[in-house]
């Protein structure tokens, strides 16, 4: 009976502190969400919402006036089947992605092996690498227009000091894309900067082990430096790889600039020269949607292109996760 009456008068005792514990759960709870919640908010309203309207207006017919009509996969077989310059675009965007990607990393993971040697006045150097890749895009792109104007550019003007020939530049159609190439590593200052963090954090013992065994500079950047910046380096091919299928400004830009149609900045009469070589995925869907007014074949090639930027992201970062496993 004392046994008893011992142990109904203990059980309310021992469940003060777990029921204190659990409000504290709670409200830790809706303190998370409550900070959660204007993330939420933008990313519904600025992402879900656009994505899933983008979606159903690739179904329809909309010139985005008018009421939409729905066509089913019209404009898809459109743009696969009869469109006479998405594969132009198509192509010049894989282009692009290809050399961009390549050069960017290569670019920016040169540069910044340089600046890990430099002992004197290396900020300067690291802020005089950088300082380019915060020139507007817009600035950027006249600054290289007019630098490699055939006829009056200072590029061309020193080549023909040097008794050379200078190329057209931005109106061949074979180096309007290397041109562009150019004009973009000139600002990879940013991508060389994160590098440039992640190689200055491998650990010294590492090559100072590595010079005992007698191993030389490549052999060290080989087996020391990659694997250690190998998820920056992910980092840098998924980004350079949104960035070309992006790719828009510069290229209507100097072309529009290079033929002398631009009236006004970004307002030009014609797109892709010279000869559609600078015509990108995103330029087309530009003026498939905002110059011909057709919002919802636009809509179309922007799914293409989301759906084609995350599968490229999906398969990198399973590459990466697969590359740790085996390390592993």
């Amino acid at each position: 009976m004392t046994a008893t009456l011992l142990g109904s008068a203990d059980a309310p005792a021992a469940s003060v502190p777990s029921t204190g514990r659990a409000r504290r759960r709670g409200r830790h709870r809706k303190w998370v969400l409550l900070f959660l919640a204007p993330w939420a908010a933008g990313m519904v309203l600025f992402f879900v919402y656009p994505l899933l309207a983008t979606v159903y207006f690739s179904f329809t017919n909309y010139d985005g006036l008018n009421t939409a009509d729905f066509v089913g996969l019209r404009n898809y077989v459109f743009m696969f089947t009869s469109d006479p310059l998405v594969k132009a675009a198509a192509y010049n965007t894989l282009w692009l992605v290809v050399v961009l990607t390549v050069g960017r990393l290569a670019f920016a993971m040169g540069v910044a092996q340089i600046l890990t040697k430099v002992r004197n006045g290396s900020g300067f150097l690291r802020a005089l690498c950088y300082l380019p890749s915060l020139a507007p895009p817009v600035a950027a792109t006249l600054t290289f227009v007019f630098l490699f104007n055939p006829g009056t550019g200072p590029v061309n003007t020193i080549l023909g000091w040097l008794g050379i020939n200078g190329p057209l530049w931005f109106n061949d159609p074979n180096l309007s894309k290397p041109s562009l190439t150019l004009l973009t590593l000139w600002g990879s200052g940013e991508l060389m900067i994160i590098i440039l963090a992640a190689m200055l954090d491998v650990p010294g013992d590492l090559y100072e082990a590595a010079d005992l065994d007698g191993a030389g500079p490549w052999m060290k950047f080989r087996k020391i430096t990659l694997p250690s910046i190998a998820p920056v380096l992910l980092y840098g091919v998924v980004n350079s790889i949104i960035f070309a299928l992006q790719y828009f400004t510069q290229a209507v830009v100097a072309g529009s600039v290079a033929s002398g149609s631009a009236d006004a900045v970004g307002n030009s009469k014609l797109i892709g020269f010279p000869d559609n070589s600078t015509l990108t995925f995103p330029v087309w869907m530009y003026n498939e949607g905002f110059r011909s007014y057709h919002m919802g074949y636009a809509s179309a090639m922007a799914v293409l292109l989301f759906i084609v930027s995350f599968a490229f992201t999906a398969i990198l970062i399973r590459q990466l996760r697969a590359g740790k496993a085996e390390a592993h």
